[in-house]
């Protein structure tokens, strides 16, 4: 027989999966920590038990106890995991801004949930923190659990988490990214994996409108300002958060969470929440600002379930009024474009072509670049007009008229995913004049600036 004892012993051990067509040809691996694989659908289902048993032995909760909580909901469903088996009761705060999603999972668990509005300071009687600390005064034989600034927050993460990412990468991992909330996260599984190997590189991720990036850099005069995305940013510095254990600090806009989430699940299969698509979109920024390369793994907890969102980033309606998808074709992609293309067909060469014949079919077709594909349509580069005029032009070697095209090719290529945002194409664009779709090492179309306008003018007509 193959049992667990109780629901506690199914938290961790989650699966580390590969992304693939979100990554948009970034050279490095990127690797998906999944965590709503969990009983409870979230990271926060690891600390549950460790701060409760902490309470416990302190002897802080007693039998019949009442655990309450200020929390964005999945702190409080794994607490509330653990009371369930022990006998506990619940009491949560959240913000406002929350998904009704959230409250109305607490609720399943027995907690009884107060929301509380979200655009106050955090020393407002009115906040969630305070409201929470005024509910355990008043309930007798009740704890704060106090994940910003409980020890066992981080240490959850350094027992759990960063063993197991250490152990599923074989200690192959370069670069940890986690998004910013509370901090534990990052800081428990940053500290064990340096410790590990002081190499590997520590990311947060931080939404605009969230003051830890200005701390990070040493600003301590920035007023936290709204924003959209849940469970991660702060209006303080919450105990649990290290910053020594950070290196560097990525800044996203909720709408690039969003849609980062929303193609997650489209393209991955991945059915992960906003905060999940903050943190892979700060991973794949990274990666390109800093050029890594296929040596290169960055491992992404990806926090929770997408499930909790339904009614809001999952819901186009939603989403056009908060002005994500204010237009029609916002969530196209670039095999979007290439479909709407009156031809369809790519022009190619192959790498032993004569540079003759490729001159020919540059005037045949009146192009002056052309993808150049191997066997089984895998694409090696591009040769251009401009690299043949050099060449031909050249002084250093005597031109043979058997002479191909191989030393002409370059590799570097502007590449995109069939599935790459309009916006990525338009970056593209900005400094080259084509972009090809590949997916994986095959070559499946060619799109230049007159295709995307082509299509986007068609939308509006």
């Amino acid at each position: 027989m193959q049992l667990q004892n109780n629901i506690i012993e199914t938290i961790g051990n989650t699966p580390l999966v590969r992304l693939n067509s979100v990554i948009d040809g970034l050279e490095c691996q990127v690797l998906a920590k999944v965590e709503y694989f969990n009983p409870g659908g979230s990271v926060k289902d690891r600390i549950g038990p460790t701060i409760i048993d902490d309470a416990e032995k302190k002897g802080l909760l007693k039998p019949g106890g009442t655990i309450v909580e200020a929390t964005s909901g999945n702190t409080g469903v794994g607490l509330a995991i653990v009371a369930a088996t022990r006998g506990y009761r619940c009491i949560f705060v959240m913000p406002d801004k929350m998904s009704q999603e959230k409250i109305l999972l607490l609720r399943a668990y027995g907690a009884r949930v107060v929301v509380t509005p979200t655009a106050v300071e955090p020393d407002d009687p009115r906040s969630y923190y305070s409201v929470a600390r005024r509910l355990v005064a008043e309930t007798p034989n009740a704890i704060l659990a106090n994940q910003y600034n409980n020890d066992m927050n981080p240490e959850s993460h350094y027992r759990s988490t960063g063993p197991e990412i250490w152990r599923q990468t074989d200690g192959k991992i370069t670069h940890f990214v986690s998004g910013l909330g509370t901090g534990g996260t990052i800081s428990g599984t940053g500290r064990f994996l340096k410790e590990q190997n002081p190499k590997v590189h520590v990311i947060g991720v931080d939404p605009i409108g969230s003051i830890l990036y200005d701390l990070h850099r040493g600003r301590n005069d920035t007023q936290a300002e709204g924003y959209k995305v849940e469970g991660i940013g702060e209006d303080f510095l919450p105990g649990t958060t290290d910053l020594s254990i950070i290196d560097t600090i990525v800044q996203v806009n909720d709408r690039d969470s969003f849609i980062t989430a929303r193609r997650l699940v489209r393209e991955e299969g991945i059915f992960a929440g906003g905060s999940s698509g903050s943190a892979v979109w700060g991973a794949l920024h990274y990666a390109r600002l800093n050029n890594l390369g296929p040596e290169q793994m960055i491992v992404v907890i990806l926090p929770d379930t997408g499930s909790r969102y339904l009614s809001k980033l999952f819901d186009d309606e939603w989403m056009r009024e908060n002005g994500f998808l204010d237009r029609a074709w916002s969530d196209a992609r670039a095999w979007d474009v290439h479909q709407a293309k009156s031809d369809t067909s790519v022009i190619t060469a192959g790498p032993e072509d004569l540079m003759a014949d490729v001159v020919a079919l540059f005037k045949a077709h009146s192009i002056s670049q052309v993808p150049v594909v191997g066997e089984d349509q895998r694409l090696e580069g591009m040769v251009t007009e401009v690299s043949l005029l050099d060449h031909l032009l050249s002084s250093d070697h005597r031109h043979q008229p058997g002479e191909t095209i191989r030393s002409l090719i370059n590799p570097d290529v502007p590449v995109v995913s069939p599935g790459a945002p309009l916006q990525m194409l338009m970056d593209i664009f900005a400094d080259h004049g084509v972009a090809l779709v590949v997916e994986g090492p095959h070559l499946r179309g060619i799109l230049t600036k007159i295709d995307l306008l082509d299509f986007l003018s068609a939308q509006v007509r």
